[in-house]
């Protein structure tokens, strides 16, 4: 069980200096670096079929890549399409549809959808025929929930959506909303190619409470061209007030090498990194004092949101769509570059659309790599999930569940956390360890240890840095 802590215990800024390295974000392990093209989709199809005879089999997780974007945010590294033509959605769609008419086929038709979430890209930038018709098919062909309990999310432009739209999102299942802000600042936005006044944010958020959603998250970046931190202060402010149920504050990373469309922002416009930091240390201040619980990595949450509930319940869990209330359902991506979960092991769809058309229109799944785990990498992904959603492990029930000896095991690993419990970021017990206050923060270092494939040399101008 994870009690929340006071956010001044947490932010520490010369550990946060000390230990501001890049690496990995941990939405899976082993990360996507190590996913093969030996994986296939015979490989795929015998995993769903072993899922279906497991004793109790999991329930679904249903990811939709949508990849169309109307205008293009120079800070984006998201798989997208930019194009003004809304008819370039329908052949995609066409095969969006076939896709899932293929995957229906794997899995035992009784399986419930717990989770179902459809990203991008900009999602509606479908029209709402397009988007109904999805759903339609999807419903068609998969266990859907007719009930309004399941996690059933959508990535929202507040450019591209009004009140009606939101409406028609909630009649069509949806009971969760994430919101695109990024930083409400005019000349931020100007710099990023983002222009989005607070008044739209504001009045999609006011319809989401209207049609009663379960819950709405908003995500903001901050390291943005033109920021600073009085301006930054400003848009904390503005969000708080609103008080949406989550909020993502995520770290710009620049990285032009690896997006093409971030070689649009001046990096002399970026703020320095002792302005980012204190950027930092602003939102935890101002979110600490509005009552909001630290969940960890980018992510805050209201107390009674269900995001904090799970984590002091010990019930959090952690996904490719970040953190999760719902129990390790097998996830099946579809869409370009969508990656899906099947008995643990992963698979990634083709990245390119006209690779992705050609294997649907072949009649195959657009599968092109992935990642048969084998048991090492299942015990380290059970370590990493625990310290990532609960900032702590259990030892002594690790040994006994993986029949080892966690300190011989382990052995090279705790010596590289001694710097870590020195510094006070981590209490090494002999049935335990414990991630303590100043560790949160830096939780991805302290992963990182766990990580047997990790070189950190070449994780620089591969990874984020962690702050």
């Amino acid at each position: 069980m994870t009690e929340p802590v006071d956010f001044k215990q947490i932010f520490q800024p010369e550990l946060i200096k000390r230990y501001d390295q890049s690496g990995p974000r941990y939405t899976s392990y082993p990360t996507a670096v190590q996913f093969t093209t030996d994986i296939g989709e015979s490989d795929y199809a015998n995993w769903a079929r072993q899922s279906n005879q497991e004793p109790i089999p999991k329930s679904l997780s249903l990811y939709f890549h949508i990849p169309f974007c109307n205008t293009v945010c120079f800070y984006c590294a998201c798989n997208k399409i930019i194009t003004a033509n809304r008819k370039r959605a329908a052949p995609y769609l066409d095969r969006l549809h076939k896709e899932i008419e293929m995957q229906s086929t794997l899995f035992d038709p009784d399986r419930v959808v717990e989770q179902l979430h459809w990203g991008g890209g900009t999602p509606t930038f479908l029209s709402q025929v397009e988007m109904a018709g999805l759903m339609a098919h999807t419903r068609r062909f998969f266990n859907l929930r007719e009930d309004d309990d399941g996690e059933y999310s959508i990535e929202l432009d507040p450019r591209e959506i009004d009140a009606d739209g939101i409406r028609f999102l909630r009649d069509l299942g949806f009971n969760r909303i994430s919101l695109g802000v990024q930083d409400i600042d005019p000349e931020v936005q100007k710099a990023v190619n983002r222009i989005q006044p607070i008044d739209i944010t504001m009045e999609v958020l006011q319809a989401a409470r209207d049609n009663d959603y379960r819950s709405v998250s908003m995500d903001l970046i901050y390291g943005l061209p033109k920021q600073r931190l009085d301006s930054f202060a400003r848009t904390v402010d503005t969000i708080i007030e609103a008080g949406p149920d989550r909020l993502s504050i995520f770290n710009y990373a620049h990285l032009p090498h690896l997006f093409k469309p971030q070689r649009q922002i001046d990096p002399e416009a970026l703020p320095s990194p002792a302005e980012k930091l204190a950027i930092l240390e602003m939102c935890f201040e101002k979110l600490g004092d509005a009552g909001y619980v630290y969940i960890g990595m980018d992510h805050f949450a209201k107390p009674d949101d269900e995001l904090a509930r799970a984590q002091r319940n010990g019930e959090l869990h952690r996904n490719f769509q970040g953190y999760s209330t719902r129990a390790d359902c097998d996830l099946i991506g579809m869409g370009m570059t969508s990656i899906g979960k099947v008995r643990g092991n992963y698979m990634q769809n083709y990245r390119e659309m006209d690779d992705y058309t050609s294997a649907i229109d072949g009649g195959h799944l657009p599968i092109y790599r992935g990642y048969e785990l084998e048991p090492d990498d299942k015990l380290r992904r059970e370590i990493i999930n625990g310290l990532i959603c609960h900032f702590t492990l259990d030892t002594a029930a690790l040994e006994e569940r993986w029949n080892i000896d966690f300190s011989s095991f382990f052995g090279d690993e705790i010596k590289r956390l001694q710097p870590m419990q020195n510094d006070g970021l981590v209490r090494i017990k002999s049935d335990r360890i414990d991630v303590l206050p100043p560790g949160r923060l830096l939780i991805r270092n302290i992963c990182m240890v766990f990580d047997r494939y990790l070189d950190p040399e070449k994780s620089k101008g591969r990874f984020s840095k962690a702050i």
